[in-house]
Formats: C-alpha cells, sequence, structure tokens
C-alpha cells in the first residue's frame, strides 16, 4: 500500500486548503472568530523516491510501485525537440509526434494498433515537444506483456506510412488556416516571439511551405538519429513488483546498442525592442494585453522569492493587482502574472490583461501605476504570508499522486537538477522574507524594458494607444501555401 504517512499528509493538507485548518468538530463549533484559529504547520512532505536504474547503454530508468489499482503506466522522454528542426521545416517535429503513432510499426498500421489497444482499454501515444519527444502507455496490469510489446515496436520500429504524414499536414494545415481566429492564442503565440525573437527557434510558426517541405525521410531520420538508449530516460508506475520489471527491461533494452548523444546548444533569441506593438483584430469588442521581458530560469536563486512576488502581485483573486484592476477600478475582467522562469533557458515574464474595448488604455495605465508603486508600496508582510500559504497549501496537489511524483523526478533527470529539488522547493518557498520579495520585484521588473502587445479592435479604442508613445504594428497574416496568391488566404 502506497505510504500511510503521505497519504495522511495529502489529506491534511486538502483539509487546510479548503478550510485553512484541521480542527476536530468540537473546537469546530467552540470558534468565535476565525482568525484566532490555530493553523498547525504543514506535516513534513516525503513522497515516496522511485527506484534509479542507468543501463550500460545509458537508458535512465525510474520505477515506482504503487499497488492501489491495477494499473500501470509508462512514458519515456527522449532528448531533442523542435528546438533543434531546420527552420526550413518548421513543424517537423510536431508532424513526427503525431505520425510516430499514427502511422504504425513494420508489424502493424496505425489503425490496426488502435483496434488492438481499444480491445484492451490501453493507450499508446506519442508527441513533440520544444526540446523532447514522448511516448507514454497506459494498461490494465493484466495487460502489460501486450501492450509493452506494442509500446516497444512504436518506440523502436515505427513505419511513418506517407498516408498518415499526409493526413497530418493536412490537419497541420487546417489548424494554420485558423491560426487567427482566437484573441488568446494570438496574444499568447506574438508576445512569445517579441519576447525570445520571431525569427529564432523559440519564435518560429509552422507555416503551409514548411509543413509541405516534410518527407517521410525526414521522419525516419530524425528518429535514427534521436531514439537512441543514452538519449532516453524511461519511467513506469503502477502494479508491479521492481525486480521483476527491472529484469524484463534489462531483458528488453540491456542490448540495444548505445548511439550518439544528443548534443544541445544554447539557442540564440533576438527580443524585439520595448516599446507598444499592436495587432487590430476588428471582429472583437475586447482587447487582450500582455506586458513581456525577460525572467529567470528555475536554477536561479531567486527562483523562490520570484514565486512568492509573482503570487502576491499577480496570482490569483487576492493578488494585488486582482484587488487594485479588477476588483477595485473595474478595469479588467482578467488581469494576472509575475516573473517566468523556465529549466533550462531564460523564460519570460508575462503579466496579462483582458478588458472591453474602450478601456485599452486605462488599463494598460493602471497596470504601469501598480508597477510603480511596487517601489513606494513594497509587497507587504501579509501579502507575502498570503502568498506563501496559497503556494505551499496547493503544493501537495501537484504531487499527490504516484504518477505525478515520477514524471517531475523523471523532469528533474531531464534538465540536470538535484534529485531532491522537490523537498527543496517547499524549503525554499517557506524561507522567503519580506526584503527577498522587494529585491526581485527591483531586480526583474523593469517598466522600460516591456514589450507591451494589444490585441483587439482599435476603432473602438477610447483613447488611441498614440497617447502612450509610438505605436508598432504587428502583421500576422498567413503565407500562402506554395504556389497560391496571397488573396487564397483571406
Amino acid at each position: 500500500m502506497r505510504d500511510r504517512a503521505f497519504v495522511a499528509s495529502v489529506l491534511r493538507a486538502m483539509l487546510v486548503f479548503v478550510f485553512g485548518s484541521v480542527v476536530c468538530a468540537p473546537a469546530w463549533s467552540q470558534a468565535t472568530d476565525w482568525q484566532k484559529i490555530s493553523i498547525p504547520p504543514l506535516p513534513q512532505f516525503n513522497p515516496q523516491e522511485p527506484r534509479r536504474i542507468q543501463l550500460d547503454n545509458g537508458m535512465v530508468i525510474f520505477l515506482q510501485e504503487d499497488h492501489e489499482l491495477p494499473l500501470i503506466g509508462g512514458f519515456a522522454r527522449i532528448r531533442g525537440g523542435s528546438g533543434s528542426e531546420p527552420a526550413t521545416k518548421t513543424g517537423l517535429v510536431d508532424l513526427y509526434g503525431e505520425v510516430w503513432r499514427t502511422g504504425g510499426t513494420k508489424n502493424q498500421t496505425g489503425d490496426q494498433l488502435d483496434d488492438s489497444l481499444e480491445a484492451r482499454a490501453a493507450k499508446v501515444e506519442t508527441g513533440g515537444g520544444f526540446d523532447s519527444t514522448t511516448i507514454g502507455m497506459s494498461c490494465l496490469k493484466q495487460d502489460f506483456d501486450d501492450v509493452f510489446k506494442t509500446f516497444d515496436e512504436v518506440l523502436r520500429t515505427p513505419e511513418f506510412r506517407p498516408d498518415k504524414l499526409e493526413l497530418a499536414q493536412r490537419g497541420m494545415f487546417d489548424d494554420i488556416s485558423r491560426r487567427n481566429d482566437e484573441i488568446g492564442q494570438i496574444v499568447g503565440r506574438e508576445s512569445t516571439r517579441l519576447g525570445y525573437g520571431a525569427n529564432t527557434s523559440y519564435g518560429r510558426l509552422p507555416e503551409y511551405a514548411t509543413i509541405a517541405a516534410v518527407t517521410r525521410q525526414d521522419l525516419i531520420e530524425w528518429h535514427r538519429v534521436h531514439v537512441q538508449p543514452n538519449n532516453i530516460i524511461l519511467g513506469l508506475t503502477g502494479d508491479f513488483d521492481s525486480n521483476a520489471i527491472e529484469a524484463k527491461l534489462r531483458n528488453t533494452y540491456g542490448a540495444w546498442p548505445k548511439g550518439p548523444s544528443f548534443k544541445k546548444s544554447d539557442l540564440p533569441t533576438n527580443a524585439a525592442k520595448p516599446g507598444y506593438y499592436v495587432i487590430d483584430k476588428s471582429d472583437v469588442n475586447q482587447s487582450e494585453i500582455s506586458f513581456v521581458e525577460t525572467g529567470i530560469r528555475r536554477d536561479n536563486p531567486d527562483y523562490y522569492a520570484a514565486s512568492v512576488f509573482s503570487e502576491a502581485f499577480g496570482g490569483g483573486f487576492s493578488s494585488r493587482l486582482f484587488y487594485n484592476i479588477r476588483s477595485k477600478a473595474g478595469l479588467a475582467y482578467s488581469v494576472g502574472g509575475g516573473i517566468g522562469s523556465a529549466f533550462d533557458h531564460v523564460g519570460l515574464t508575462r503579466i496579462g490583461m483582458g478588458t472591453k474595448s474602450e478601456s485599452t488604455v486605462d488599463a494598460i495605465q493602471a497596470l504601469f501605476k501598480e508597477i510603480d508603486d511596487l517601489g513606494k508600496n513594497p509587497i507587504r508582510e501579509d501579502e507575502i504570508r498570503r502568498a506563501k500559504d496559497t503556494i505551499l497549501n496547493s503544493f501537495i496537489f501537484n504531487f499527490d499522486s504516484s504518477q505525478k511524483v515520477l514524471r517531475e523526478r523523471m523532469l528533474y533527470e531531464f534538465y540536470g537538477y538535484p534529485a531532491d529539488y522537490l523537498e527543496r522547493y517547499r524549503a525554499g518557498i517557506d524561507k522567503v522574507t519580506q526584503p527577498d520579495v522587494a529585491r526581485v520585484a527591483t531586480k526583474y521588473i523593469h517598466k522600460d524594458q516591456f514589450k507591451i502587445l494589444v490585441v483587439g479592435n482599435t476603432s473602438e479604442f477610447g483613447k488611441s494607444l498614440d497617447t502612450l508613445g509610438h505605436v508598432n504594428k504587428i502583421d500576422i497574416s498567413i503565407p500562402p501555401p506554395p504556389g497560391e496568391t496571397p488573396a487564397a488566404t483571406k
């Protein structure tokens, strides 16, 4: 059974998160002032640590037993993703991630795999990401041998059948044609391009031409280069015996020859200049606003203080931005954000708002006022206490299952973070002080460095953006497919 202390800590944290305290019924009925209820400290967080195994060929394996249900799940992360694909074939890894599974294996088509897996209520799924590709599986314990065989075949002998590549390309063509439909999708995408650079690996977009340029041979070659045992981190969790599973995995993968290691390189960025940027979208009656600047990495010692600041300043219903701009001033129906971070590169600090068209300029000015006030009115002790309580009391919900803990541990292995990073996080948040929060606010929030993107119906703005400064217009028109004129995409 799962560690009883861990389960107890989950239940206790749930009660604290929902009710603010854990008390017995008689004490509850006697309390006359909720502020006088004594909230005990959270119990120690000691999640079950998965067992780590490294094969001679470099493959890293994590095993986490969980006998609560007769289920087994597996997940492999493979180094190398869309950040490494050629610019002329942007979208290659997205196609690879889909056709890897739908294209089937040398023994079965993708459709045959669907039928076989559905008959067992099982899954084998693949995907592509920015710095890795993934393959996962889930099944009943009794079906593990059969489903794992399918998992292994998809992992090592995919076929990438041409008809499935063509189908995936058509699907991506449809995605490209609709990418300017939703205002939220536009602001998220284009603010990232402003923060990192439109022509960098972080900012490039798949286009009709780059998708059409991808061939079946490109997918085969990507697989050959990247799917090597020394580039793979594999994790299994569920109702199994670790010794038996280890023996099975060693027998399956132990003789797999080591291949060339993935060589990660630092990807260049080329952020836009600070200032105002606008995208005119005439079919909406609202504006989405995003302030973007450079953030930090998660291994930065300031990460914990930055997390507390972000929660207090723009993290939720009790944050300063939400109270002052939405509740008090009524200038936004959504507002929030903070200092951004990423595991292996500098993240983006983002502060975003949604407002009605006519209040666009007023909302921007209100946000600038809140940033200015950080110098005169730093985040207070009570705001910090509330932010830390929110982070710590909700922390357990991110790791309340063996599968979540396993995936997090695999993530740290992938990015080279210490094995106890999960435990360090809670301790790091707890140690943050008011001077720490004030320092990171000054260090990482720069009013003059923001790229301010506004997506909305400019004809309905109550005041022109030009009253705030020079405005740069962004063209988001979609380049036509090869051989077609621009008019064909309107």
